[in-house]
């Protein structure tokens, strides 16, 4: 597979580090009284309006930007009854449009992720809650709890969970980054399946290289994994979070994969140059 090996996007130290500057509008006070899960009439007519524009205009635009291919819809037919339960997606996190591209892959709309509470704050938070953010709470314990109450709830009414397991998003990275193990730690509370997914990397054609883009994408879809439950809840979670990475590595050609599978403060590693950032003006 292609490896566009990036210098101009400034990936950080800390494998889990934003690079995106986002400007917060509001302060969004994310304790015990916050809906992490808008169920109300308004929201939901809100919603229903925004999933018909989604198929109608974004999926093509999509497609065109990205050019984008997807691969193993196969396994979406195969397994339809056990996803049909609901499921956690993991995935790289590669672009500003990724989760867009995998609602069109997977066929669905109504998937929720969890966001970072800075992009719900900005002033496009409307549209990332519309597309299914879920803001994670920062700080706030009581918070965290009602947070972790309503996911869980969520997942056992049969709905698909997003979550990007790197943390952050590093435009056109091509190592799979160490993994968090919140998808391992909600698949094995709801006992819920991970359904891996992996963006790898097209070189681009004359025609492509018009759109500034250093690479087409595909999304590779996986088959589901479910979660351990005979074993200690760590051990278990580790175990889980690890053969999910290994998946993912294996998805997108990197078997020899730089980083260890568990994020635990892990820096970057330059298998490439040490300069990045390089001509970096914004994300697009």
């Amino acid at each position: 597979m292609f490896d566009p090996k990036c210098d101009k996007f400034p990936y950080p130290m800390d494998t889990g580090s934003h690079y995106l500057n986002v400007k917060s509008e509001i302060n969004l006070n994310l304790d015990e009284n916050y809906n992490y899960i808008d169920e109300s009439k308004k929201f939901t007519k809100k919603l229903k309006w925004f999933r018909f524009v989604l198929r109608l205009i974004v999926f093509p635009m999509t497609k065109i930007r990205l050019n984008l291919k997807v691969k193993g819809r196969k396994n979406l037919k195969e397994y339809k009854e056990l996803l049909a339960n609901g499921c956690i997606t993991v995935c790289n996190h590669v672009h500003m449009w990724d989760f867009l591209a995998i609602m069109y892959a997977l066929r669905k709309t109504n998937i929720k992720f969890l966001a970072w509470k800075e992009n719900m704050e900005a002033s496009n938070r409307n549209l990332v809650k519309l597309a299914g953010g879920i803001p994670i709470p920062d700080g706030n314990m009581k918070g965290y709890v009602k947070f972790y109450k309503e996911v869980n709830n969520y997942l056992n009414n049969k709905g698909w969970l997003h979550i990007y397991s790197e943390g952050s998003m590093w435009e056109f990275y091509k190592p799979i980054r160490p993994f968090k193990d919140g998808a391992s730690h909600f698949s094995i509370k709801s006992n819920k399946p991970i359904l891996p997914l992996a963006i790898s990397y097209r070189k681009n054609g004359f025609i492509r290289k018009l759109f500034k883009s250093p690479a087409s994408l595909t999304i590779n879809i996986g088959k589901p994994i479910m979660p351990i439950l005979d074993k200690p809840f760590k051990e278990a979670k580790d175990e889980l979070t690890i053969k999910v990475h290994k998946v993912i590595c294996e998805m997108t050609d990197n078997y020899n994969n730089i980083y260890e599978p568990i994020y635990n403060n892990s820096k970057r590693i330059d298998y490439y140059t040490d300069k990045y950032g390089k001509n970096y003006k914004k994300s697009w």
